[in-house]
């Protein structure tokens, strides 16, 4: 007997357990959907066409690299060797045309500063001081050149100094701290009534109310002197810096008398005298007593010869026992003698007009010399007179126009010197140089 057998059916509940978790998964990750969506925001029409925004940097600006080339002129530069590496022999020619009326190039001198400024590498402005007043200033601007002749500015500072003589000007002056230069400016204030090589004494004394010059934050010389005072054997002089009206500045005492004279007191700053004047003095070459109405100054060869005063070269020329020499007229009364000279200054000739204090020649040993030294001698009328004995007119003074102008400027001048310490020190300023008289001029 078989049996046939059959698996028993499932039945439906249970085949429905076995399909509930995948669908309660369906149903719940649905249901997340439909939550995200709900809660999505709302997309424009024009944000959905909008590209995604991408930054670009913009490239880096390149950096002009500057460079200053400063130094001074040295013996044998021309414009072309200073400027030849960056300007093209076309650019020098055209510039040195375009520049002779400003300032002629040919003219640069060696030891005067300068200033070359490039930008990568290229030409872009020269500097080149003309004097301690001046500079010509040269830029390139496009395809041109730009000339220009310029007052060079200053920080300006007035110092009041102070000194005291015990063997010369220059030592009293070295002591303080000063530069020589100062000196000689004194030197030449006081020249018509100090002879600084006769004169001069032990416990002298001098005071000076005097600019200074800044440049760049550095020192740079002396500017004007406004007061002075010189105290010399006893007697004391002083000098004040002023412009009468549109004449050139000039220096007045403290009466408004000017202390220019006719004539200087001697024709060299600083010397000594070798030989004075005398009727009968023993000649150390031709061995015989003769006259000698002249005073000898011993000084270097090349020191600068001025002219004593105004006047025109009557006689230039070279004998054998004056060497050169020059002869000038002052007057219809006056005239004065420079002999053994080395050499003569530049466009000195007969019938020239020559000013006070012009360097009209160089000490030499020229002629019948035992030495380097200056003759100098005066003639009055035409007769032989002592130099150092001569007492000259003064210029003329402070005009009555200007007379009141002149008080009030020189008053708080004469307290300082004088040391009233209620008056406020001058103040520095700022400016460029003006063609007023500095101490190096």
């Amino acid at each position: 007997m078989s049996i046939d057998f059959q698996p028993p059916k499932q039945s439906f509940s249970h085949r429905s357990r076995k399909w509930r978790l995948p669908l309660i998964l369906l149903a719940g990750l649905v249901l997340l959907g439909a939550v995200f969506l709900l809660n999505r925001p709302a997309v424009t029409p024009t944000e959905a066409r909008t590209a995604p925004t991408v930054e670009i940097s913009a490239p880096p600006v390149p950096q002009v690299k500057h460079e200053v080339i400063a130094d001074q002129i040295r013996s044998g530069d021309t414009i072309t060797s200073l400027l030849g590496d960056y300007l093209s022999p076309g650019e020098i020619l055209d510039l040195g045309k375009r520049s002779r009326k400003v300032f002629p190039l040919s003219k640069i001198c060696s030891g005067q500063p300068y200033k070359l400024c490039l930008a990568d590498g290229s030409f872009e402005r020269f500097e080149y001081d003309i004097d301690r007043n001046e500079q010509l200033i040269i830029t390139r601007k496009a395809d041109q050149f730009s000339i220009d002749r310029k007052p060079i500015d200053y920080q300006v500072q007035v110092d009041h100094l102070r000194g005291v003589i015990t063997s010369s000007l220059f030592e009293a002056v070295s002591e303080i701290g000063e530069e020589p230069e100062l000196a000689l400016a004194l030197a030449d204030i006081f020249a018509w009534d100090v002879d600084f090589i006769l004169d001069i004494r032990k416990g002298d004394s001098f005071q000076v109310l005097v600019e200074k010059r800044f440049r760049d934050g550095k020192p740079a010389g002396y500017g004007r002197i406004l007061a002075a005072e010189f105290s010399n054997r006893g007697h004391v002089y002083k000098a004040f810096l002023f412009a009468d009206g549109d004449k050139r500045p000039s220096y007045y005492d403290e009466n408004g008398k000017s202390v220019r004279k006719a004539f200087l007191k001697a024709p060299l700053k600083f010397s000594r005298i070798s030989s004075g004047f005398t009727f009968r003095r023993f000649h150390p070459i031709r061995k015989t007593w003769r006259a000698h109405p002249a005073i000898d100054y011993a000084a270097p060869i090349g020191t600068p010869i001025k002219a004593v005063g105004d006047g025109v070269i009557s006689r230039k020329g070279y004998t054998r026992g004056n060497g050169n020499f020059i002869e000038i007229r002052h007057n219809s009364t006056y005239k004065t003698l420079y002999l053994h000279m080395s050499k003569f200054g530049r466009g000195i000739r007969k019938g020239k007009q020559v000013t006070q204090g012009q360097v009209i020649g160089y000490v030499g040993q020229t002629g019948l010399a035992t030495g380097p030294h200056l003759c100098f001698r005066m003639y009055r009328n035409g007769r032989p007179v002592n130099p150092t004995k001569i007492k000259a007119p003064a210029s003329a003074p402070v005009s009555k126009k200007h007379r009141s102008e002149f008080e009030a400027m020189i008053q708080p001048l004469l307290a300082q010197l004088e040391g009233d310490s209620t008056i406020p020190s001058l103040r520095a300023e700022n400016r460029p140089a003006s063609d007023i008289k500095t101490v190096s001029d």
